[in-house]
């Protein structure tokens, strides 16, 4: 069978086009194609493969052997070879880029939201065929595509006669249709239907001349459209932010876990809520301590938390004394108002290890474990053996070996897994966390090294959260090792995090452009700098009309020759008052804000476009990203250019010029929220500061006279409903935040809704919902109230 491909893409002198042949995100095979005029390329391959299913490809630019730009492989061309007695394809594509509207891509609109059952189309006999092809991302969970149009074949423009197509792949629709029963040339249009109703394509209507010379028996021609465009509404959609950590049920161990979050689920989707986003869900223990309640220290990228264990899926203790025994631990824990994560964690450790000792050898047995093991293995047996090593000296723990970390990993990856099919099933997209960081004392800092800086700790400048900076304590990252290979450490990260999640927040995003980092081993924040970065000369310095005071400046981490940066607070220390003159003060200004927010600008750009794309690429998840502190004005176009979704706050504005967010000044691809886990909570924020509160209640709720305090619950509410009437795809709002609109329901002391304060290096990540996912569930006048802020609101 002969397959011909035909592109048009015009290429500059020295460029070619080549046609990647692709499954399962590798490259089977790649094809040089031809052109006479660097404009109409084509490619012809004797196929000798099955003469049915589907052939995925995608095509790329070459300079010579290097790839200068590649199509969006997220979803490439899929060439179905559905004619049975075909003996040659003509195919006419055009080039894809990454689309607009690239999130309904996403698996939490193509499995998840706008999930609708996908399969190839029906065989065909005709002599000749005419395959139509074409995309339409924007059709809901209930309606199809068909075709109609002039020829009596297509229904002489009575939709009732509208050939119906069938979806192949996600958002792509196709139909075989008779090539002796079309004329050569024809006019027709796309149709949404649902139940009996239709809604017709925009735009004028579609031409297709079909060949007239060379056309042979068997022929397909296969005709990829541009994408069909319909005039409906853009999705939207409302959830909830909390920590699993956080959940609190009647039946769980004092923490929340994996049983809890199914719960929460039920809930969001009772509620018309369609995303429930967590915090990080991978194993932090190193100390067994409290200090291992930080969720963005994780020892390992792939391991589940075993505090996250629901102990109601698994097998009962045989032992009924154990059995009470734990039961009354399990009371006493689930009883107290916040986590105490000491003696949670050593609890549901002992009981591990006794029922690992029960069922053990019975689990290692069954098919789903080998399956695990074999799928796993890679990650899962250094893991296992660092936690050995980690334990050796432990009371509990000493004695286990790899084997028991084996047993709970392949519990917890059952327990998360089925927590996801559930949310899939109830059109809820359950969203993850992927820390910027990990533990230099984890699991991928011993067993790949060359990946990290560990002389290097990750952290951020001063801020409004911390005047000294922060520092993280992560390693960082050596991205020239990591480029080799093409990221792969990140892609394997994000291809694991796919399987629990549709969609995902990279944590702190400027990171992949820059990270501010402070050289081990030094505290403070301010003892950073932005690598990589472009440093400057003492004469560059001396330049702008600024005598070099050493004082003012940092050397480069990394070198040590000539090569400064200004100290983020150098104009707050004392040496900028007296070792300069007024002039040279200012001048000094021009420089510290050029080097800080025009300098790198480009250079961070390249830097990050080195790595994100094949990040964003790597899985079909929805990528969202918080995009907040000191962000250079080249963030913003990755953001755009790659379609990631931003982080939206009105309390911290991105537009320097107001202070507080116009809500309906946010972009559509963006995720609006009150507050994040790092922040005070919306009761906790109006209490803060009573003169920003009340120019907010003027400017913002425009409202007259003095503001209330504490926060009703009636002006919570609005605030809340504001926030779910802006613009942005996505508004999640922390379950603090949702509660705070009833009297009845939230928590009386609004100070212990904080989750972190980030200022504060040792804080303890012990909150916990004082409702029960039960009470909550059952709180029909509440979940009315949700649902009707939602509904109200356009987001359902």
């Amino acid at each position: 069978m002969k397959l011909i491909f035909n592109l048009e893409y015009y290429t500059k002198y020295g460029e070619c086009l080549v046609l990647n042949l692709y499954s399962q995100n590798e490259i089977l095979s790649s094809h040089s194609m031809q052109t006479q005029d660097g404009m109409h390329w084509s490619c012809e391959l004797n196929w000798t493969g099955k003469a049915e299913g589907n052939l995925d490809y995608f095509y790329s630019v070459s300079v010579g052997e290097r790839t200068i730009r590649e199509e969006w492989r997220v979803e490439p061309h899929r060439l179905e070879l559905a004619a049975l007695k075909s003996s040659r394809y003509i195919v006419y594509d055009h080039w894809i880029d990454i689309p607009e509207d690239s999130y309904l891509y996403s698996s939490a609109f193509t499995d998840c939201v706008m999930a609708r059952q996908r399969q190839n189309s029906p065989g065909t006999e005709y002599a000749r065929t005419i395959r139509l092809k074409v995309r339409a991302p924007q059709l809901r969970e209930n309606q199809r595509l068909a075709v109609v149009g002039a020829p009596l074949y297509l229904g002489y423009w009575d939709t009732n006669k509208a050939l119906p197509m069938t979806e192949h792949e996600c958002h792509e629709w196709v139909v075989s249709l008779d090539g002796d029963r079309i004329p050569g040339r024809f006019e027709f249009k796309f149709i949404m239907c649902e139940g009996e109703s239709e809604v017709w394509e925009t735009g004028s209507n579609r031409i297709l001349q079909l060949p007239s010379v060379g056309v042979q028996q068997g022929d397909v021609f296969v005709y990829e459209l541009p994408q069909a465009s319909f005039n409906v509404h853009t999705w939207k959609g409302a959830g909830t932010v909390i920590p699993v950590f956080s959940l609190r049920s009647e039946g769980s161990f004092g923490v929340g876990d994996f049983g809890d979050l199914k719960m929460m689920i039920d809930w969001c989707a009772k509620t018309m809520q369609r995303v429930l986003q967590v915090l990080p869900i991978t194993d932090t223990c190193m100390t067994g301590t409290w200090q291992d309640s930080y969720p963005y220290n994780s020892i390992s990228i792939y391991a589940l938390h075993p505090q996250y264990m629901d102990f109601r899926q698994l097998p009962l203790l045989k032992d009924e004394a154990r059995r009470q025994y734990y039961e009354q631990i399990r009371q006493e824990l689930n009883a107290l108002p916040q986590i105490d994560y000491e003696r949670m964690i050593t609890a549901k450790l002992e009981y591990l290890v006794e029922l690992h000792a029960q069922e053990g050898a019975r689990t290692r047995r069954t098919a789903a474990y080998k399956r695990f093991m074999e799928e796993n293995r890679e990650w899962l047996t250094p893991y296992a053996e660092f936690c050995v090593d980690r334990d050796k000296d432990s009371e509990i723990l000493s004695k286990v070996r790899d084997t028991f970390w084996f047993f709970v990993q392949f519990h917890l990856d059952r327990q998360m897994r089925a927590a996801h099919d559930h949310a899939r099933k109830l059109r809820v997209i359950l969203k993850g966390d992927i820390p910027i960081g990990i533990s230099r004392d984890g699991v991928e800092a011993k067993v790949e090294p060359r990946y990290f800086n560990l002389n290097g700790q990750a952290g951020a400048p001063p801020d409004a959260f911390s005047l000294d900076g922060q520092n993280w304590g992560f390693p960082t990252y050596n991205w020239d090792e990591m480029l080799k290979d093409g990221c792969q450490w990140w892609v394997r990260r994000f291809r694991k995090m796919q399987e629990y999640f549709d969609a995902y927040r990279i944590d702190h995003v400027l990171g992949f452009f820059r990270i501010w980092e402070i050289p081990v081993p030094y505290k403070s924040g301010l003892y950073g700098q932005f690598q990589p970065s472009l440093p400057m000369t003492r004469e560059e310095i001396e330049a702008y009309g600024v005598p070099f005071h050493e004082e003012l400046f940092l050397r480069d981490h990394k070198r040590h020759d000539n090569a400064w940066h200004p100290r983020i607070n150098a104009t707050r220390m004392p040496e900028f008052q007296t070792l300069m003159s007024e002039d040279e003060r200012q001048r000094f200004w021009n420089l510290y804000n050029d080097y800080f927010y025009r300098r790198n600008n480009q250079f961070w750009y390249q830097e990050a476009m080195k790595k994100l794309p094949r990040l964003t690429q790597a899985t079909r998840m929805l990528c969202c990203a918080e995009d907040l502190g000191m962000v250079p004005e080249c963030v913003p176009w990755v953001m755009n250019e790659l379609r990631i979704l931003s982080l939206e706050i009105q309390s911290m504005p991105k537009d320097p010029a107001v202070r507080f967010g116009h809500l309906s000044r946010n972009p559509y691809r963006s995720v609006c929220t009150i507050s994040t886990h790092d922040m005070a909570t919306l009761r906790q924020w109006w209490d803060e500061d009573e003169k920003r509160t009340q120019d907010y209640y003027t400017t913002m709720l425009y409202r007259t006279g003095e503001a209330p305090h504490p926060l009703p619950d009636w002006l919570a509410k609005e605030i809340v409903s504001r926030h779910l009437t802006s613009p942005s795809m996505l508004c999640l709002i922390s379950l603090q935040d949702w509660l705070s609109i009833s009297d009845r329901y939230r928590l009386p002391d609004q100070n212990a809704e904080r989750i972190n304060i980030p200022a504060n290096p040792r804080h303890y990540w012990r909150y916990r919902m004082h409702l029960t996912i039960e009470q909550l569930l059952a709180a029909s006048d509440f979940n009315d109230e949700v649902s009707e802020l939602i509904t109200s609101s356009g987001r359902k």
